[in-house]
C-alpha cells in the first residue's frame, strides 16, 4: 500500500478538483496534510525551500508580462482594426470572413498569447458579421473559437513558458521549436474552410461586391498599412529579440508589455482607467496562476518524497512500455483530462509527474513540450468544459446555440489530433527550425 499512496494522492486530488473544489488549495492542502503525517513537521522546512527556489524563477516574471501585454493589445482596438481589414481583403473569396478571422487569430496569437482576450474580441466583432453576411452558425462559431485558441502554440504563448518551467527546459527552445506546427496548423485551418466553402457555398457567401469596392475606393493602402505595421512590429520586436538572442523570453516579455503599452497610446485608447482595468485584469490572473503553482509544488514535492515517480518507471518496465507506448498513454490522458479540468491544473497536475519518467526514457523533453501544448490547446475547444466555447457563447447572439458551437469546433479539434499524430510519426516538424537556427 506504501508504494501505491503516492498514486492514491494523484488520484484523489483528481477526483476532488472534478468534483469542485478549488484546485490550488486542493493540491497544497492535501499534500501538505499527507506530507506532515508521512515525513513529519520537517516537511513544512523542506516546502519554504521548494517553494522559495520556483517563485524564484527568473523564467516566470515573463508570465505577468505576457498577461500584460495580451490585455493591453485588448484594450488598443487594434484587434478590431486587423479583422476589418483582413474581411475586406479576403471578402471577395467564398469562405474570406472566415479565413480572414483566422490570419487574425494567428496575428493576435503572435502578439499576445492570451485565448481568452482574443476569442470574446473576435466573437464580438466578427461573429455577428459572420451571421449577417449569411455564414451558418456552425462554421462561424468553430472559425471564430479555434482562431482564437492558436495563442496556445504560436509564441509569445504563456502555455509555453509554464510548460518549460514544470519541463525544466528553455522557453526560447519552445518557442523555435512552435513556429513551424503553429503556422501548419493555421494553415490546415485555412485549407479546411476552403475546402468547406467550395462543399457548401451557401453556408460561407462572398462579402457584397460594394463593400469590397468601397473600401478599395477609400485608402485601402493606408487602412493595410496601418493596421499591420503596428501589430508586426510588436511581434518583431518580441519574438524577434528572442530568435536573434538579443533578449530572453523573460526580457522579451517586457519589451512586449512597453510595446504594448505605446501601441494603446497611439491608438488614442490609453487612459487611467484602461491602464486601471488591465493591471487589475493582470493581477487576478497571475495570482490565479501562481497560488495554483504553489499548490503544484507541494503536491510534486511530496508525490516524490513518496516514490511516486520510482514507483511508475517501475510499473512501465514492469509492463514492458516502450517510450513511444508510454507517450501515447501521457496524451491520451492529458487529452481526455481536458474534457474536464483547465489547462493550468493539467499542466501543475500531470506534466510534474511524468516529466521525470520522459528524462528517465530518454525522450526529447522539447518534442514532448510541443506535443502536449497542442494537446493542451484541444482543451479549450472540447465540450463540456472548454473554455473557448463558454467564452464565445457569452458573447455570441441568443440565435446561437450551444449545440451549434459544439457542432462548430468538431471538425477543428479533429485537425489538431490528427497534426498532433504528424508530429509525433514526424518529430523533424518541431526539431528542424532549432537545429537549423542552431548552425
Amino acid at each position: 500500500m506504501s508504494e501505491a499512496l503516492p498514486l492514491f494522492l494523484f488520484g484523489l486530488i483528481f477526483v476532488l478538483i472534478l468534483i469542485g473544489y478549488p484546485v490550488a488549495f486542493t493540491l497544497g492542502g492535501l499534500s501538505i496534510f499527507i506530507g506532515v503525517l508521512v515525513f513529519d513537521i520537517d516537511f513544512f522546512y523542506l516546502l519554504s525551500l521548494r517553494i522559495s527556489g520556483t517563485m524564484s524563477n527568473f523564467v516566470l516574471i515573463a508570465v505577468p508580462l505576457f498577461v500584460y501585454m495580451g490585455i493591453m493589445l485588448e484594450k488598443s482596438g487594434l484587434a478590431e482594426s486587423l479583422l476589418e481589414t483582413m474581411a475586406l481583403l479576403f471578402g471577395k473569396f467564398r469562405g474570406g470572413l472566415a479565413i480572414s478571422v483566422v490570419v487574425v487569430g494567428a496575428m493576435l496569437a503572435a502578439s499576445t498569447g492570451i485565448v481568452g482576450a482574443t476569442v470574446i474580441t473576435m466573437g464580438l466583432i466578427s461573429l455577428p458579421t459572420m451571421l449577417k453576411r449569411g455564414y451558418s452558425p456552425e462554421i462561424a462559431t468553430g472559425t471564430i473559437a479555434s482562431a482564437g485558441t492558436l495563442g496556445q502554440i504560436i509564441p509569445p504563448s504563456v502555455v509555453l513558458v509554464l510548460l518549460g518551467s514544470v519541463l525544466n527546459v528553455s522557453v526560447g527552445d519552445l518557442f523555435t521549436a512552435a513556429i513551424i506546427p503553429g503556422f501548419t496548423l493555421v494553415a490546415l485551418y485555412v485549407l479546411y474552410i476552403i475546402i468547406y466553402s467550395k462543399i457548401k457555398p451557401e453556408n460561407a457567401p462572398c462579402m457584397p461586391e460594394e463593400e469590397i469596392k468601397k473600401f478599395r475606393e477609400k485608402g485601402m493602402v493606408g487602412r493595410i498599412i496601418k493596421a499591420f505595421l503596428l501589430p508586426f512590429i510588436l511581434i518583431l520586436s518580441v519574438l524577434g529579440s528572442i530568435f536573434a538572442g538579443i533578449a530572453s523570453p523573460t526580457e522579451a516579455a517586457g519589451v512586449g508589455a512597453l510595446g504594448a503599452t505605446l501601441l494603446t497610446v497611439l491608438q488614442g485608447k490609453f487612459t487611467k482607467e484602461v491602464h486601471r482595468n488591465v493591471m487589475r485584469e493582470t493581477t487576478y490572473l497571475t495570482c490565479m496562476v501562481f497560488i495554483i503553482l504553489i499548490g503544484a509544488t507541494a503536491f510534486s514535492l511530496v508525490f516524490r518524497g513518496l516514490g511516486g515517480d520510482r514507483y511508475l518507471i517501475g510499473l512501465i518496465q514492469s509492463a514492458s512500455l516502450t517510450p513511444e507506448y508510454f507517450l501515447f498513454i501521457v496524451l491520451l490522458a492529458v487529452f481526455i483530462a481536458g474534457f474536464f479540468i483547465d489547462f493550468i491544473e493539467i499542466i501543475f497536475i500531470f506534466v510534474p509527474v511524468v516529466a521525470p519518467l520522459f528524462t528517465a526514457l530518454g525522450i526529447d523533453l522539447i518534442w514532448v513540450g510541443i506535443l502536449l501544448a497542442l494537446n493542451l490547446q484541444t482543451s479549450f475547444l472540447t465540450p463540456p468544459f472548454g473554455f473557448s466555447l463558454f467564452y464565445l457563447k457569452g458573447v455570441a447572439p441568443e440565435s446561437v446555440k450551444t449545440t451549434s458551437i459544439y457542432k462548430g469546433v468538431i471538425p477543428f479539434v479533429i485537425m489538431q489530433v490528427l497534426f498532433m499524430g504528424l508530429v509525433i510519426v514526424y518529430p523533424e516538424i518541431v526539431s528542424y527550425l532549432p537545429e537549423l537556427l542552431k548552425k
